[in-house]
């Protein structure tokens, strides 16, 4: 059994929320995410694609987070909160330093944020409406909210930050329920408060997805494949990961030596037990995607080779270099996805190690690989990279969050002979930005669906890279400063789309109807639009993001 998939010629831009501009230090689900969603808009974008939007841990990587199901409470937009009655602006300025614009200094906004967050939440418990919403969600999500802000609240507040396997209560590490029950009732307030930062995140994300569905962009979103050892899923689900009995990991995931890294990459997170998994029918992986559909339009899956086969490290091993390739699910997890979650888009990143095993499996799903324009300049090498060779049947790249810009790869890391072909090949006007002929390049290649970044898109360099791989410290930091998200930027890229036969029209009611006019204002008729207020019971939000997907669906018809 195949599965059949395809997407319409089309194309948009990866840009992280965090990436946003914002006067709060980092980027949010505030007014500048609506607004990027005008600009895709009016640049004839169909797809706005984010990194996971999970809470992030260790190194501030949106791929080591301590959930597979909660938001970000970074992201949380300070100014609706502002409009709610919970802060105030004065409070808000107050905790607000003299913030980087072009960079995410977490530390510090970690520090000013939280406190903000908690005095938010102690004006919430007197507003009963809003109260009642943040019970309904909790209700509604209570197939993960209780262990995740449970976890939460044991690693903050408890035990100072430290990790799972650090715990020193066992009992309350390996869940006994009467330990569990009393450490609740000890950090109820803690877990409450962790509660109402989940219901206003994800009341904030249905209200951006409804309003970029009314404006014709869908969002694609990202799943890593692996979740983090110090996680609230590896203490809910020990059984499903190769853990020691105190939850450490025994083995751990990363890729072997490859383009990136002479030493590989060693992730440190904890692999799965696919036989585990199989058990169960992969119900913690149908659980996971279902999670996701509800919030993406289309899901990008991280690092699918590992689904064919992966690579395994011991634990102690300082680098990925020492490792084994194991078997992954292959088929039978995808045909359990499919049955469970049938005709969702998926997008496989299938970069890195290929094997023709791992071609076939991709084959078999039906799902777009992905192909990367930095990788293709080496006058040698007629490769899969370069856009000529691209198939219909992927999603491609001038470049990604995890690699240098086009412009620094030609300018800075390609021999000089290779930058001369990159520029040729490219058709380089001088006239024009270097990375604005790579766009035309990429944009009239056969691939249905045609990507670039934000850096991309401004012709930037190795200053505004957002991650190094096997690295740690000083990465997903990038934001983009107001003035880059501009009528010129929109106009070149309205343009490249247009006359590459990937511009889609947005229907009038998208693009001229008062959002309090539109459809969406049935499903919710007392929430205030023009203040962009958010809170609605979950059944509202739920019915709110049914609506998004219901206006997709009109809009590619």
């Amino acid at each position: 059994m195949e599965i059949s998939m395809s997407f319409d010629r089309s194309s948009g831009v990866l840009m992280h929320i965090t990436s946003l501009p914002s006067p709060h230090g980092i980027g949010t689900l505030g007014q500048a995410a609506f607004d990027f969603v005008d600009f895709l808009r009016d640049a004839g974008q169909r797809y706005w694609q984010v990194l996971p939007l999970g809470h992030t841990g260790f190194g501030d990587s949106p791929y080591q987070c301590y959930s597979a199901a909660a938001g970000n409470p970074l992201m949380i937009d300070l100014d609706k909160l502002v409009t709610d009655g919970m802060l105030t602006e004065e409070e808000v300025e107050a905790a607000d330093e003299d913030w980087n614009p072009d960079k995410v200094d977490f530390v510090p906004l970690i520090a000013a944020r939280y406190p903000l967050l908690r005095l938010a939440y102690a004006r919430a418990q007197k507003m009963p409406r809003v109260m009642e919403a943040v019970q309904a969600f909790r209700e509604s999500a209570a197939d993960w909210i209780e262990d995740y802000t449970l976890f939460m609240a044991l690693k903050e507040e408890k035990y100072e930050g430290a990790p799972l396997w650090e715990w020193p209560d066992a009992d309350i590490l390996h869940r006994e329920p009467e330990a569990l029950e009393a450490v609740r009732e000890e950090l109820k307030d803690e877990i409450d408060f962790r509660v109402f930062l989940q219901a206003v995140f994800f009341a904030q994300w249905a209200t951006l997805r409804a309003y970029a569905a009314r404006a014709g962009v869908r969002i694609i979103g990202d799943i890593p494949i692996y979740v983090s050892p110090d996680s609230s899923d590896v203490w809910q689900h020990p059984e499903l990961f190769k853990v020691d009995a105190d939850f450490k990991p025994k083995k751990v995931a990363g890729v072997p030596p490859d383009y990136y890294s002479a030493t590989g990459q060693l992730w440190g997170n904890p692999v799965y037990d696919w036989k585990a998994h199989e058990k169960t029918g992969y119900a913690w992986w149908i659980w996971r995607l279902k999670q996701n559909a509800d919030l993406f339009d289309v899901i990008r899956i991280d690092h699918f080779r590992g689904f064919e086969s992966f690579w395994e490290v011991d634990a102690d091993e300082e680098t990925a270099i020492n490792g084994v390739w194991r078997k992954g699910p292959g088929m039978k997890l995808f045909r359990a996805l499919d049955a469970a979650v049938p005709e969702l888009p998926i997008i496989a990143e299938d970069l890195g190690v290929m094997t023709d095993k791992v071609r076939a499996l991709l084959r078999s799903t039906g799902f777009p690989g992905m192909r990367v324009m930095i990788f293709a300049f080496n006058r040698f090498d007629d490769n899969d990279h370069m856009p000529h060779n691209y198939p219909v049947n992927s999603i491609v790249y001038t470049s990604t969050h995890d690699s240098q810009s086009i412009c620094e790869q030609i300018l800075d890391i390609c021999e000089p002979e290779d930058a001369d072909f990159a520029k040729a090949y490219i058709r380089w006007d001088e006239r024009e930005p270097m990375a604005w002929s790579a766009i035309r390049t990429l944009f009239a290649s056969p691939a249905s669906i045609a990507m670039t970044t934000m850096q991309d898109l401004l012709n930037l360099g190795a200053d505004a890279r957002m991650n190094i791989p096997s690295t740690v410290g000083g990465n997903w930091s990038w934001r983009v400063r107001k003035e880059g998200i501009n009528r010129d930027v929109a106009a070149f890229l309205h343009h490249v789309t247009e006359v590459n036969r990937r511009y889609h029209p947005v229907p009038a009611v998208f693009d001229s109807t008062p959002l309090d006019e539109v459809e969406v204002q049935e499903v919710t008729p007392d929430m205030d639009y023009g203040a962009r207020k958010y809170w609605t019971d979950v059944r509202e939000q739920l019915a709110l993001l049914r609506k998004a997907n219901a206006f997709l669906t009109r809009f590619e018809s």
